[in-house]
């Protein structure tokens, strides 16, 4: 049995950068072994009131912590060209080498929209977010090897180029999906995938097609599985039911956001939000063992990393009580 990766998920959309920077200091001095971040242009909500640009944070982060940096996640589809973000992931990767990976999603309305472009259906999206993987892909492997490359697709253009600050080795690249098609595509395609909480049963079939997926490619390994885990703990069970109505509705509601595009939308729909509505999609307590066993759970079910948000704002308090109690009762 071994120490398994524990990791601090920075709410860019929660927190000043200032703020989210010293919490992720705080987050490795009390055991967690990394950060995610991921790139919003909006919070969810307006209670939320931050939304910084997840490139200044990550390097910054990496002045002052020693774990690994990576996107969780950013979607090179609309606000981005896949060339840009190649250029910023490998640039970080040269700054901090072994340390960051660079997870990618098919993008949401509430944060792609405000470039103006049509907002299509989910597969056409998810065609956007495979070849803009391929774009990046090839940036990566042409420029290690010193020479230009260009792209002609069904979406994305790119004129003969290269990245001029690489890394020695790329970095590995993951793919945000909640699906089982995108799951296995992403098996055959790139290095791991990222998701979130879900019902067991869809979890342990998510990753049994992207497993699928590597193997149909001949890809060696089992590939890197990351969850990023909302939960909501606070001394008291009624504060830690607060914490949650009041700065993480959107976990409560049963539906898909991604053709959602303002966050005074999401405003008026947490209205309708109930505690009862979190049961099985947030696990709200103030136990520490109730939390190490949900924790636990995931890494059984096949997860090598997981990075943990506590949804309200007593950050400090969540750090050093799992820091303490919960992070080294878990095993890998």
């Amino acid at each position: 049995m071994t120490t398994p990766a524990i990791g601090f998920a920075a709410m860019l959309e929660q927190f000043h950068p200032t703020e989210a920077i010293a919490l992720a200091q705080h987050a490795e001095a009390q055991g967690f072994t990394g950060v995610m971040a991921a790139d919003r242009f909006q919070p969810w909500t307006p209670q939320q009131g931050q939304a910084s640009f997840v490139w200044n944070v990550l390097s910054a982060l990496g002045q002052v912590t020693a774990g690994d940096l990576g996107t969780g996640v950013t979607a090179p589809t609309f606000r981005w060209h896949p060339a840009v973000v190649a250029q910023a992931s490998a640039t970080l990767a040269a700054m901090y080498p072994g340390r960051h990976w660079l997870g990618i999603g098919s993008g949401e309305a509430l944060n792609e929209h405000v470039v103006g472009r049509y907002w299509p259906e989910a597969p056409e999206r998810i065609n956007r977010m495979f070849e803009a993987v391929d774009v990046i892909k090839k940036l990566f492997a042409a420029s290690l090897a010193g020479k230009d490359v260009k792209h002609e697709g069904a979406f994305y253009r790119m004129e003969s180029t290269r990245l001029w600050t690489m890394p020695e080795e790329a970095p590995p690249i993951l793919i945000g999906t909640a699906g089982p098609v995108t799951a296995r595509r992403a098996g055959r395609t790139v290095d791991g995938i990222v998701t979130e909480e879900a019902p067991r049963e869809r979890l342990a079939a998510l990753l049994q097609r992207f497993d699928e997926g590597r193997r149909e490619s001949g890809r060696r390994g089992s590939g890197t599985k990351v969850l990023r885990l909302h939960l909501s703990w606070a001394p008291t069970d009624e504060e830690a039911t607060a914490n949650a109505m009041r700065e993480w509705p959107t976990a409560a509601m049963p539906f898909g956001k991604s053709d959602i595009r303002s966050p005074f939308e999401f405003e008026q729909l947490a209205r309708m939000v109930r505690p009862d509505d979190f049961a099985g999609r947030l696990l709200i307590s103030s136990d520490p063992e109730a939390h190490r066993a949900h924790i636990q759970s995931f890494l059984d079910l096949g997860f090598d990393r997981v990075y943990l948000h506590n949804v309200g704002r007593n950050q400090r308090e969540f750090l050093e009580l799992f820091g303490r109690s919960v992070l080294p009762a878990l095993r890998a």
